[in-house]
């Protein structure tokens, strides 16, 4: 009997389709071309995004490190509320979908869901796309300006991926804004640089002074602790990599780590984490060196030795990203 085939599977598999016909040096310049347009300053009223070709390019090069990253956001949300499932979702900005295939991967059972986005062709290849997934099968692809006059229904989840960048400041506290009002629970991933980081915190802010608490990756809603300027605090997702993240990186390993920046703030009741291991944990002889943030808001680095027996085990095991001490 085979085993049933995974989400990101049938994604990657979904994605590996979209190249046929398109000659790969030509899809490896789209990719780098877009790439640098979004390094860069992009006014709200101008999708990045402009055809077919650009859009599979770049779903097939981008969606399998947007949909693990969103997922390992998901799943530490997750984690925080242990058994809700959300009965809808707006994924805001969402493009080709990466954000609902996480969601329909994270929780099972079908949901409302609505992708909106300004680039009509991110959204009709979305549609193509989301056919290999029957849990996607009534998806709502809508096109809509992203920005001050963004309207969002009421729904129980709203998601925000690798978005803000992508939008003034004003536009991105209204999105936040209107976010905050439709929604139960808001997830917002950014890219794991300094600047990611700082709009991520903005984010949180605004999601906090609305009446959210925050769920994930913070085992705290306070201030963060870290000082602005001195470090900022981000994740790792591994990603299988295809033949064109290998031609346009330059690469020949089979993955890479995609670092990102996340808050998952609810407005239902939530347990977040006792603390959160936010570097690569360092194995040492004998000993692992955890450096975590805790829930009286302060950043420390914990030691476990072998002295401390399962949780020593417990300490080799552990991931950048995971909640600490694992639940039992």
């Amino acid at each position: 009997m085979n085993a049933p085939v995974s989400p990101a599977e049938t994604l990657r598999a979904s994605l590996a389709g979209l190249l046929d016909g398109l000659p790969p040096r030509q899809a490896a310049q789209a990719v780098e071309r877009l790439i640098a347009n979004y390094r860069g300053a992009t006014p709200t009223d101008a999708p990045i995004l402009r055809d077919r070709a650009d859009v599979a390019a770049y779903a097939a090069y981008r969606m399998p490190a947007t949909f693990e990253a969103v997922s390992a956001a998901l799943a530490a949300f997750a984690d925080a509320v242990p058994g809700w499932v959300p009965g809808s979702q707006v994924d805001v900005g969402g493009g080709t979908g990466a954000a609902t295939w996480a969601v329909s991967a994270t929780w099972d059972g079908p949901r409302e869901v609505t992708v909106l986005d300004w680039a009509e062709p991110a959204l009709a290849l979305g549609r193509e796309i989301a056919a290999a997934n029957p849990a996607l099968s009534g998806v709502r692809w809508q096109r809509s300006r992203i920005g001050a006059a963004l309207s969002i229904e009421s729904t129980d989840l709203v998601t925000v991926s690798y978005v803000l960048n992508e939008l003034t400041a004003p536009d991105r506290a209204a999105l936040v804004d209107a976010a905050a009002s439709a929604a139960r629970a808001v997830v917002i991933v950014e890219a794991g640089t300094p600047a990611g980081y700082a709009r991520v915190i903005e984010a949180r802010d605004r999601l906090i002074a609305a009446g959210f608490q925050v769920a994930a990756p913070c085992p705290h809603s306070a201030a963060c602790p870290i000082v602005p300027g001195e470090d900022w605090c981000h994740f790792s997702a591994r990603v299988s990599r295809s033949s064109l993240h290998r031609q346009v990186k330059g690469g020949s390993l089979a993955y890479e780590d995609e670092k990102f920046a996340y808050v998952a703030a609810t407005r239902l009741p939530v347990t977040p984490a006792p603390a959160r291991v936010v570097r690569r944990p360092q194995i040492r002889k004998g000993q692992v060196l955890l450096d975590l943030c805790e829930t009286d808001e302060h950043l420390r680095r914990t030691t476990v030795t072998k002295r401390h027996g399962d949780l020593y085990k417990a300490a080799r095991d552990a991931e950048w990203g995971d909640a600490w001490p694992p639940a039992e």
